[in-house]
C-alpha cells in the first residue's frame, strides 16, 4: 500500500469515526467545588451540557426507564416535552395541568413529575389543582386523567408543586400558592396555609405539617428514616430536616441547610431535589444545583447561572438532568441515584 492510499484510509477511518461518535452538545457555566469530597461525586472535568433551550420555564424533570428518555414540565406552556438522546426535544403531552376551557394567565401546567410503581406518570397539576394519575401509558401519551387527590378536609388545594413516593408506597407532596393567579391573596384559595401532605394507597389525604410558608421539592434519604423539604422563601430559603415514623407522620423538624444570604447574589432559591444512594442532596437553589452531604454540609453547587427549578437521575443512574429557566442541562457523575 502506497502513501496516498494510507492517508487516503486513514481520512476514511478518521470521517467514520467521527461520525460514530456521540453527539457534542454546548456547555455552559460551571462547576464550583467547595470540598474535596465533591471529586468523589462529580469527575473534576465534568460538564454542564446544554441539551434542549427555548422554554419558559422548565421544571419537575422524571426518567422513564420504559423508553429511555427524561420528560419534563413547562409550567407556563401547559406542556409536558420529552427528550430523547438521537431524537432531541418533542411536545410529549399537552394540556398537561390546566384542562379547563377558559384561558388562564399563570402558572397553570403541571409542575412536578413522578413515576409509580407500575410505570404510570403522576403529575402535580397546578390549573386543576390537584394530583392527577395520566390514564394511558407513558408510552402512548394523552391528556385523560384520573384525579388521585384535589381536596383535603372538604377544601381544594392551592396548586400541588413536586411529589415523591415514600418507603411505605404513600404519596407525598407540597402545596404553596404558586398556581394561584394571586397567590397567597387568590380570592379561589381555600386552605389558610401552604401545607405538605400524604396520600395514603387507599386515597386518606393527611397534612403532615402547616408550619412551612412556601415549602417546594422533597425527597427521602435512601434509609426511608428522613423526609427533606425545601422552603422557597427569600426571607427565609432554607432545607428543613424531618424524621420520618413508621406511621407516615414527620417529626423533629430541624434547619438542614439555611442558604437565605445567598439569595442577593445568586438566582434561585431553595425548589427541587433528589437523593443519591449515598444519601446525598441535589438541590436546586441559589446559584444552580447546591451537593450536600446527608450532615448539611455545602459540598458544592452546579453553576447553572439561571434560576434552577429541579432534577432527577436519569440513563444509567450516573447522570443528572437539571431544568435550568430556559433550558434542560446534563450533568454526568461519579455517584449514583436511588431507584438504579
Amino acid at each position: 500500500m502506497n502513501i496516498v492510499t494510507r492517508l487516503a484510509a486513514l481520512i476514511f477511518a478518521v470521517v467514520l469515526f467521527a461520525g460514530c461518535s456521540s453527539h457534542v452538545y454546548p456547555t455552559l457555566g460551571s462547576i464550583e467545588r467547595l470540598d474535596p469530597a465533591l471529586d468523589t461525586l462529580i469527575a473534576p472535568d465534568a460538564k454542564i451540557e446544554v441539551l434542549a433551550e427555548g422554554y419558559n420555564w422548565s421544571e419537575g424533570p422524571v426518567w422513564v426507564k420504559r423508553g429511555g428518555y427524561v420528560i419534563f414540565s413547562d409550567v407556563p406552556e401547559n406542556t409536558i416535552f420529552k427528550w430523547k438522546e438521537g431524537e432531541g426535544s418533542s411536545v410529549y403531552l399537552k394540556p398537561s395541568g390546566y384542562t379547563g376551557d377558559v384561558p388562564r394567565d399563570k402558572e397553570s401546567g403541571s409542575n412536578g413529575l413522578v413515576i409509580d410503581a407500575n410505570g404510570r406518570l403522576i403529575l402535580c397539576q397546578h390549573g386543576d389543582r390537584r394530583l392527577a394519575r395520566m390514564i394511558p401509558r407513558t408510552d402512548y401519551p394523552r391528556p385523560k386523567f384520573d384525579t388521585i387527590a384535589d381536596k383535603y378536609d372538604g377544601n381544594r388545594f392551592n396548586s400541588p408543586n413536586d411529589a415523591a413516593f415514600g418507603p411505605d408506597g404513600a404519596l407525598y407532596f407540597t402545596d404553596p400558592p404558586y398556581g394561584l393567579a394571586k397567590g397567597f391573596d387568590d380570592p379561589a384559595r381555600e386552605l389558610p396555609y401552604a401545607g405538605v401532605f400524604r396520600i395514603a394507597p387507599d386515597g386518606k389525604v393527611t397534612l403532615l405539617t402547616d408550619k412551612l410558608t412556601f415549602p417546594n421539592g422533597l425527597a427521602f434519604s435512601p434509609n426511608g428514616k428522613m423526609l427533606y423539604i425545601a422552603q422557597s422563601d427569600p426571607k427565609a430559603a432554607l432545607w428543613m430536616q424531618y424524621d420520618f415514623n413508621p406511621d407516615g407522620s414527620i417529626s423533629n423538624g430541624r434547619v438542614l441547610l439555611d442558604v437565605t444570604g445567598m439569595t442577593s447574589s445568586r438566582k434561585g432559591l431553595p425548589d427541587g431535589m433528589k437523593v443519591d444512594k449515598k444519601g446525598n442532596l441535589f438541590a436546586t437553589g441559589p446559584g444552580g444545583v447546591l451537593i450536600l452531604s446527608p450532615e448539611g454540609k455545602h459540598l458544592g453547587t452546579i453553576l447553572t447561572g439561571q434560576a434552577t427549578g429541579n432534577c432527577c437521575f436519569g440513563e444509567d443512574g450516573h447522570t443528572l438532568f437539571i431544568t435550568a429557566d430556559m433550558y434542560l442541562l446534563r450533568v454526568r457523575l461519579r455517584t449514583c441515584g436511588m431507584g438504579f
